[in-house]
């Protein structure tokens, strides 16, 4: 009876320890807001386990009385001193990774964290593509990094490394590269940098450079103009996939590419050209966005995933939302939010209800009723039959877009289910297989996508079960991916081996996803300026400057038709004056019923 009264006791001393915690900010209103954590950082859960009760024991917060395990662990108080720990370790894990690249790689284009070196394109392959598409020898991570430094309030290390890409990069380089990595990296990068520096009001602090001439314009101008030549000598309007940035075309370049790659250009051309008054590459990117669409099933009203750029044949009749097509919707709906055009908003209206019209299989409602959990699958783009039973990591940013086109319970849905799989993995496989509950491609190159909508559908909630989530998510990366010179891809999620390589946009996106969602003062949120993130994340301000043209013959063949929106109608940007799309009696309890969470992980093999 010894270990039952020990139990008993160690209960009522963790009830009593709650109590206690509950009653400290009442007691001493902001006394912990003034010093450090007294305790490490908790440590990462296994696969599957709960770590809310040791958080417990360490001070993080009491949870629900009553209620079911998920009530337990996710609904409790998440305390702003346990959130301010948060937003520090990831500022803490951006900077790791940014000085390890800045000390052993700069200016190659990457870190290899596990030898401590840079890694630059692959000269001795051409044809190894997952290097050549992205690594161009501009000192990518620098650059990709840029705009995560201002966001942070960084601003001696943003002015640094401004001026450091400015004296050190050039784009006259014999290295062909991916137009869409060279696009949403680089490009929109030098873009989102270019206007932080040039904004009066200055949310961040100050960012400005002394003596600053638009050099990053001109780069971005200069990069641009190197891409152009992909639009050339094709009799779609879609773009050639790759281009050499000294040479143009390469003469043996492929004719086919993929839905995402070639209309998702439009949100960083059309800035450049908006910013230069020359209209020469949103029209370009505008023609690739409208050719693509012309192409969609007559039946279903579906795209592929991959088109001959000669013939408009298309190569990959899949239609989904991840690889090979997500970022082609998502700019739908961001060129409409930045630049104002009625077009573009019908097209992503009519490309999401051919979404939820195939792609979507479950019950109807995400919080009600009976059936699977909704899930978005793949399918064949003309009938609409189901085409396989994977979905990749790439499909994570949906519940995001749903946020801010206010679907926030298909969202809410949508992202259980990828969370589920991160909490069997620590990871999100590349790809996994809803039916057979394993992964088919086991590795995870450190994607922002889990993060990002996770980080949205906290600013469209305020639900404390987002903060949960991001907490799980950054345990999970310093457990398994921390390397000696920063954070590693997972060669397989299962068996947590580690490959040599840390991406560009573990910087430029999965570090700053994390960090704003627990820095609530952040000025992203304070400022009162509306901001919106690339496929990217690089942030740009939503304001009057992008919906003026010089021009009016290259929107649409219609006169008058491409209607404008207004900056004060841009609600679904406003991530703070989100939240009334959720109903109040459920705000601040589990974003989805505890009957459908197990659901939920019940599906992926957790329980």
């Amino acid at each position: 009876m010894q270990w039952r009264s020990l139990v008993l006791g160690l209960l009522l001393l963790r009830l009593g320890l709650q109590a206690l915690l509950a009653l400290l900010p009442a007691l001493a209103p902001g006394l912990c807001l003034r010093r450090r954590f007294p305790f490490p950082f908790p440590p990462p859960p296994g696969p599957g386990s709960s770590h809310w009760g040791s958080l417990l024991r360490r001070g993080g917060g009491g949870g629900a009385a009553g209620g079911d395990e998920y009530e337990r662990r996710y609904s409790g108080a998440f305390p702003p001193q346990l959130r301010a720990r948060l937003r520090d370790a990831a500022r803490g894990m951006f900077v790791f990774g940014y000085d390890s690249y800045m000390q052993h790689a700069f200016p190659r284009d990457e870190l290899d964290p596990l030898h401590c070196r840079g890694r630059g394109p692959d000269r001795h392959d051409p044809s190894n593509l997952n290097i050549n598409d992205v690594l161009g020898n501009y000192s990518l991570t620098l650059i990709d990094a840029l705009d995560t430094l201002a966001v942070m309030g960084n601003s001696s290390e943003f002015q640094k490394a401004v001026k450091l890409v400015i004296d050190t990069v050039s784009f006259d380089k014999d290295s062909t590269v991916q137009v869409f990595e060279a696009t949403i990296r680089v490009l929109g990068s030098l873009l989102s940098a270019h206007i932080i520096i040039t904004d009066t009001k200055q949310p961040f602090g100050d960012m400005t450079i002394k003596d600053y001439d638009n050099e990053l314009l001109h780069m971005a101008h200069d990069l641009a103009v190197r891409l152009l030549p992909a639009f050339e000598n094709t009799k779609t309007g879609i773009p050639y996939p790759r281009v050499n940035l000294k040479k143009g075309v390469p003469p043996d370049s492929n004719n086919e590419t993929c839905t995402a790659g070639a209309g998702s250009l439009l949100v960083e051309f059309g800035i450049l050209s908006r910013l230069l008054g020359d209209s020469t590459f949103e029209w370009v990117a505008r023609r690739a966005v409208k050719a693509l669409w012309s192409l969609r099933s007559n039946n279903t009203g579906l795209l592929g995933n991959v088109v001959n750029i000669q013939t408009g044949h298309w190569v990959g009749k899949q239609s989904g939302l991840g690889a090979g097509s997500d970022s082609f919707y998502e700019y739908l709906l961001k060129s409409y939010i930045l630049f104002g055009e009625k077009e573009d908003l019908e097209m992503f209206n009519d490309a999401y209800q051919n979404i939820q019209n195939h792609l979507r299989r479950g019950r109807e409602a995400c919080n009600e009723g009976e059936g699977d959990p909704p899930l978005y699958v793949n399918v064949n783009m003309f009938t609409g039959q189901l085409m396989n039973t994977w979905i990749d990591s790439l499909q994570a940013f949906f519940p995001g877009l749903q946020v801010l086109i206010g679907d926030v319970e298909d969202a809410i849905c949508l992202h259980a289910f990828y969370y589920a799989i991160w909490k069997r993995y620590g990871a999100l496989p590349e790809r996994y297989n809803w039916q057979l509950q394993a992964p088919d491609v086991p590795f995870y190159p450190l994607r922002p996508e889990l993060v990002e909508s996770t980080y949205l559908l906290y600013q469209a909630t305020k639900n404390p079960f987002y903060l949960h989530v991001g907490m799980d998510i950054l345990q999970s990366l310093e457990k398994y991916t921390k390397a000696k010179c920063g954070y590693a891809t997972l060669h397989h999620v299962v068996e947590k081996t580690k490959e040599d390589r840390m991406e560009s946009f573990f910087l430029s996106e999965t570090c700053k996803y994390l960090y704003l969602l627990f820095d609530e003062e952040n000025p992203v949120h304070k400022s009162g300026n509306k901001y919106m993130f690339t496929t990217e994340g690089h942030i740009v301000s939503v304001d009057e400057r992008f919906r003026n043209s010089l021009w009016q013959d290259i929107l649409s063949g219609e006169e008058n038709s491409a209607e404008k929106i207004k900056p004060n109608e841009l609600k679904a940007v406003n991530f703070s004056s989100n939240c009334n799309r959720v109903p109040d009696e459920r705000r601040y309890l589990l974003p989805l019923k505890s009957n459908y969470m197990r659901q939920i992980d019940r599906m992926v093999g957790l329980i």
